[in-house]
């Protein structure tokens, strides 16, 4: 028993000073050697830096330019012109996108004030096309979103409206992100079944 124990304690003093030469031989006192490195690739990572020169293009541009066509992952990219044509064939397009079908709570809330913030102005809190610009004079004809006076509305010619505007309205692309477009979409179609559940 006591021959295992001097064994163990004599490979462990072994391995300690092992351990400690080999810290040793790894270690310079000058910073700007790195000293010995046993896995060099962890340490120096061989991509090149965004702004840095890149021998392996012919342009030598370190920073590459995004391939035509990329769009982040998620984005819906809308890429419809500002034409009549476009807003025509808007309007033949019944469903919402497959990622923008149904939106949560509080994707609805959102959607609700937005609305409120953009919209309300001048088509109403109600949708009704009643707002405070238009009780004050300063717009008419603003429509209602019922399906009376609006028969062919569509979730993606709301969409291009948002984005493009229309007649009197200008856009909001710039206020409302894509993304955030879908919500008052499905709260501009709330209020339109609202409406039309009153008549």
């Amino acid at each position: 028993m006591e021959i295992t124990t001097n064994i163990i304690l004599k490979t462990a003093f072994k391995l300690l000073i092992a351990g400690g030469l080999l810290i040793a031989v790894s270690c310079k006192r000058d910073p700007s050697q790195p000293g010995r490195e046993y896995m060099p690739n962890m340490y120096r990572v061989a991509s090149y830096k965004t702004y840095e020169p890149n021998p392996n293009f012919k342009d030598s541009l370190g920073a590459r330019p995004i391939v035509q066509g990329t769009v982040p992952r998620g984005y819906f990219a809308y890429d419809a012109p500002n034409t009549p044509e476009a807003y025509e064939a808007s309007l033949k397009i019944a469903e919402f996108p497959e990622r923008y079908k149904t939106i949560s709570e509080k994707d609805f809330e959102e959607g609700k004030r937005q609305f409120n913030i953009y919209c309300a102005v001048c088509h109403g809190e109600k949708g009704d096309g009643n707002g405070v610009l238009v009780e004050k004079g300063k717009f008419a004809g603003v429509p209602s979103y019922s399906s009376a006076s609006r028969p062919g509305l569509t979730p993606m010619s709301i969409y291009h409206v948002i984005t493009y505007g229309k007649g009197v309205m200008g856009s909001h692309a710039a206020q409302v992100l894509p993304h955030d477009r879908w919500k008052v979409v499905h709260y501009v179609l709330h209020l339109r079944n609202e409406l039309d559940n009153k008549n």
